[in-house]
């Protein structure tokens, strides 16, 4: 697929990208004519949906900073939308763009649950937590009616085998009577990331995701259906929304979270083109601050993948944000107990046909 637009473009309502940039992989590009930049605030992008029938549904994860060996994903690609994605690469390797493909052509691997129910069936399995997802997000809005990220749910509880799961959608209220029982049998923990507290940044930055106040809600119930629950403050952005961590934080506490994390901003391949366009659109009067803060917290880069260093960054401002997240922790109350799941529940034999429960 041919998908590079060197010309600028307007934001799109509900799009994080306006454009496509090109395919990394892809040795043709094409440049838009002016008369089609200059219609482009008309334009309507509608989200597609295609079928992935991959034969495998657990990815293996080799990167040492991160605490889980397998993940599942029910979708590539993303709605949401969110501007900073790190995962927006990913659609490369099928011809696609990091841009406005990423979020608008949704790949649905509805053989998700049998998938998943074959690997825990096999005596190769070894039980452990798997995360749920490790890539883009499995409460994305399609999911409202699919539901694959609910049967795969069930085939966790069915086979008691624990799993992590990271949202920034309160969708995930729909599976609490799951959440629950996963919970009473110490399999589950929940994650909400908490990017901001503005109404408006949430909109431009991560436009289809749940509003920052549905997110605390999420929190708060989660938290009192008695499902272990983190608060990830991710990504931040050096000049957008640090400032907000100890508030974000604050907020959580307040609502019964006992946990915490943060994560920040990264900007692989095409994913820094994308957010200079985004920042020249929305934040033009402060870009050029905003890279540069990036800039010092990944050694004069705006991306560092290097495993040591690629989550928190380094310099004197990373540190600065890591000692605001350990104080902020320190003044609610957060981090002082560590949960662990437990596998000595799973069963792979003598499960009855539809048992849950």
């Amino acid at each position: 697929m041919i998908t590079n637009h060197t010309k600028s473009l307007p934001a799109l309502k509900g799009r994080g990208a306006a454009d496509n940039p090109e395919n990394r992989f892809e040795p043709l590009k094409v440049e838009l004519e002016p008369d089609w930049v200059e219609s482009a605030p008309n334009r309507k992008i509608e989200t597609e949906y295609f079928i992935d029938s991959t034969k495998q549904i657990l990815a293996k994860n080799t990167s040492p900073d991160i605490s889980f060996d397998y993940s599942i994903n029910p979708y590539r690609g993303c709605e949401h939308g969110c501007i900073y994605c790190y995962a927006r690469p990913t659609h490369e390797y099928f011809g696609l763009s990091a841009g406005l493909d990423f979020e608008t052509k949704i790949m649905v691997k509805k053989d998700a649950p049998a998938l998943l129910e074959k690997a825990f069936s096999s005596s190769k399995w070894r039980p452990q937590v798997v995360a749920f997802s490790g890539n883009t997000d499995c409460y994305q809005p399609v999911e409202r009616e699919l539901q694959i990220t609910r049967r795969c749910l069930e085939v966790f509880l069915k086979f008691r085998n624990p799993v992590t799961i990271i949202t920034k959608n309160a969708l995930i209220l729909r599976d609490l009577d799951l959440l629950r029982e996963l919970a009473r049998w110490n399999l589950v923990r929940a994650t909400v990331s908490v990017t901001t507290l503005d109404n408006r940044l949430t909109r431009i930055m991560e436009p289809r995701t749940s509003a920052p106040e549905k997110r605390l809600e999420a929190l708060e119930s989660l938290v009192k259906t008695g499902v272990p629950t983190n608060v990830n403050v991710a990504p931040v952005i050096p000049a957008i929304n640090e400032q907000e961590m100890p508030q974000i934080l604050k907020e959580a506490a307040a609502r019964g979270v006992r946990s915490a994390a943060y994560i920040l901003l990264r900007l692989p391949h095409s994913v820094k083109e994308l957010f200079q366009k985004w920042l020249e659109e929305h934040f033009p009067e402060r870009a050029k601050k905003v890279l540069h803060a990036v800039q010092d917290t990944r050694a004069g880069r705006l991306n560092d993948p290097c495993f040591s260093s690629r989550m928190s960054g380094e310099g004197a401002r990373a540190d600065a944000i890591k000692r605001m997240f350990e104080l902020s922790c320190q003044k609610y109350g957060l981090n002082r107990e560590k949960v662990e799941l437990t596998t000595e529940h799973f069963r792979r034999g003598n499960v009855k046909q539809g048992q849950l429960f």
